[in-house]
């Protein structure tokens, strides 16, 4: 109890407050509608995925749950881990757990951390209520664009970044920061008790962070191993070297197995989010700069495209970290301080210029946009250095009016990105849904012995002409995971998304299941046979039938059809 009774009154309502805004964008996905199950954001397909991926793992499984018989890898399972095992233990449903448990319970603890955190290493209340505020509601200036653009508030990622209103959205992220935050709380405890259980904490959290997201891990490995190195050099001894070291090797004894292959997925491709995010008209879209850059790439001339460059990286910067700049404030202060630099410093300073730099130069085959996940985490270290400053700004101006001119200024020029974007969770029909029929067969699937199910492909154009008709139905939306994710069964071939960014090859096996639904008898038998195929699972009306093969029927509906191979053929 002691540990949160020296939160402040003003730290709590500022934790509750942000832990309800952050929730909002989970809670109403996945509970059933008189529509069926309804899905907001991107939440049909990412939280899908999870679900499945947990459903798998639940089952003492290690495969690929949408592509069966591959084992997972490249993948950070941590948290999908984490959610089996309380599943398991709990009995609470998955989809309950992902929506509607675990999203307030990492807000709060979020907040709590961040805001313990702070008050031990800067000793103020006020640092620790700001820097908590900036975690909770820090956001881009997207909002300056789109508001002159069309007179709306919006554009949380218009320069490429998620903001933070949509941690939530993405479990592992905010699971992480709970850690990094409980660990460093942990750390800064053992250097001021001395008190060995914090250190194996600590280490142990540091640890088990690349497990939970890897861009996280290597982010705070590489703060400790700066700060550790540091300090041994002053000779102030060795022990932040050992919990570094303790913590790589766990790291490792995590990671390894499961990524042995992960390097190949990253690409050296300079520059390619300010180039997009230049030229697309779905981030900053500014048609003029973007057709210079690429005339001064094509006829060489250098001054003026680094010029151009340097001001794409301007952009970048001011665009994604909004009044959070104020940070640099702190590292003024500590520049022309050399003495008060402490170690806390050196990790922090590390992680927050090493997660800007690795997506300037670096993307991830398939997908190059998944490496812009670094960036999230300096956005998190500069707003609680921006709450610092914000604090240290609030002394320096005595006078009462003063200091309510500079609080209004930053909370009105902070919270518009999280207005904006909380605007596409709120409305009363989602984008995206499992109707009731369906729900009603994968229910049914979930209830039969194990055995790997075959669906058809998903359809890219038949889901572009269904757009603008909300909700739409999964299989009309994104390839997701959704018939693994709901009937707790491995598939042979769903979700392509994340089957990219993992790197298999789910174009063969797409191949395969586009000629299966198109070949004959002793075709479908081959088939079935090689793949070990125990379930069909068809949505009527998208074009890929069996009617004309004699196989046993299990359950059908007005939309949907399910179909066991176990049997007979003819």
């Amino acid at each position: 109890m002691n540990f949160v009774r020296s939160i402040s009154k003003s730290g709590w309502l500022i934790i509750i407050i942000g832990s309800i805004i952050w929730s909002l964008t989970m809670v109403k996905s996945g509970i059933e509608y008189d529509y069926g199950m309804g899905f907001w954001g991107p939440n049909g397909h990412d939280g899908v995925w999870h679900i499945a991926l947990a459903e798998s793992l639940s089952r003492g499984s290690y495969e690929m749950p949408t592509f069966a018989g591959e084992e997972l890898k490249n993948y950070h399972i941590g948290f999908d881990l984490f959610l089996s095992m309380v599943h398991k233990l709990t009995g609470i449903s998955v989809h309950n757990l992902y929506f509607q448990v675990f999203p307030p319970v990492f807000a709060l603890s979020a907040g709590i951390f961040v805001y313990k955190f702070v008050h031990l290493w800067k000793k103020s209340k006020s640092a620790a209520f700001w820097s908590t505020f900036f975690l909770y509601f820090g956001g881009s200036f997207g909002w300056v664009v789109t508001l002159s653009r069309s007179g709306e508030i919006g554009g949380e990622s218009m320069f490429w970044a998620q903001q933070s209103i949509s941690t939530l959205i993405n479990p592992p992220f905010a699971f992480s920061i709970v850690m990094i935050f409980a660990g460093l709380y942990s750390l800064m405890q053992f250097f001021r008790l001395q008190d060995r259980r914090y250190a194996v904490l600590s280490t142990f959290l540091f640890g088990l962070l690349i497990f939970v997201k890897v861009y996280a891990g290597i982010l705070m490995l590489l703060g400790l191993f700066i700060a550790g190195f540091a300090k041994l050099i002053k000779r102030e001894g060795v022990d932040l070297v050992k919990i570094y070291s303790g913590a790589l090797i766990l790291s490792l004894l995590f990671f390894l197995p499961v990524n042995s292959g992960a390097q190949s997925l990253v690409e050296f491709k300079p520059f390619w989010f300010l180039q997009s995010m230049m030229t697309s008209p779905d981030r900053v879209g500014w048609e003029r700069f973007a057709s210079a850059m690429i005339n001064y790439q094509l006829g060489g001339v250098w001054g003026k495209l680094i010029v151009a460059y340097l001001a794409a990286f301007a952009i970048f910067i001011i665009g994604n970290f909004g009044t959070r700049l104020i940070s640099l404030i702190y590292f003024v202060g500590k520049v022309r301080n050399k003495k008060g630099i402490d170690y806390m410093d050196l990790v922090f300073v590390t992680a927050l210029i090493t997660g800007i730099i690795v997506p300037l130069f670096f993307v991830q085959r398939g997908t190059p946009w998944n490496t812009i996940q670094f960036m999230y985490y300096s956005l998190i270290i500069s707003g609680i250095l921006a709450g610092i400053v914000m604090s240290g700004l609030l002394k320096v101006l005595k006078s009462r009016p003063q200091q309510i001119v500079l609080i209004s200024f930053v909370v009105l020029v902070t919270i518009p990105t999280t207005l904006g974007t909380l605007a596409h969770y709120l409305p009363a029909r989602p984008p995206a849904k499992i109707s009731t029929q369906e729900l009603e067969a994968l229910s049914f699937l979930r209830a039969q012995p194990e055995g790997v199910v075959l669906t058809q492909p998903f359809d890219e154009e038949s889901a572009k002409m269904a757009a603008g008709n909300p909700p739409r139905p999964l299989y009309l939306y994104e390839s997701t995971a959704y018939v693994s994710a709901f009937s707790g069964k491995p598939v042979f071939l769903e979700d392509q998304v994340n089957l990219e960014i993992t790197g298999y090859d789910w174009r063969v096996r797409k191949d395969q299941v586009e000629l299966f639904f198109s070949s004959g008898l002793e075709e479908y038998e081959a088939f079935i046979d090689e793949n070990e195929i125990k379930y069909i699972y068809i949505v009527k009306g998208l074009g890929y039938e069996v009617d004309d093969i004699d196989i046993n029927m299990l359950f059908e509906n007005e939309l949907v059809s399910i179909y066991g191979t176990s049997n007979d053929w003819r």
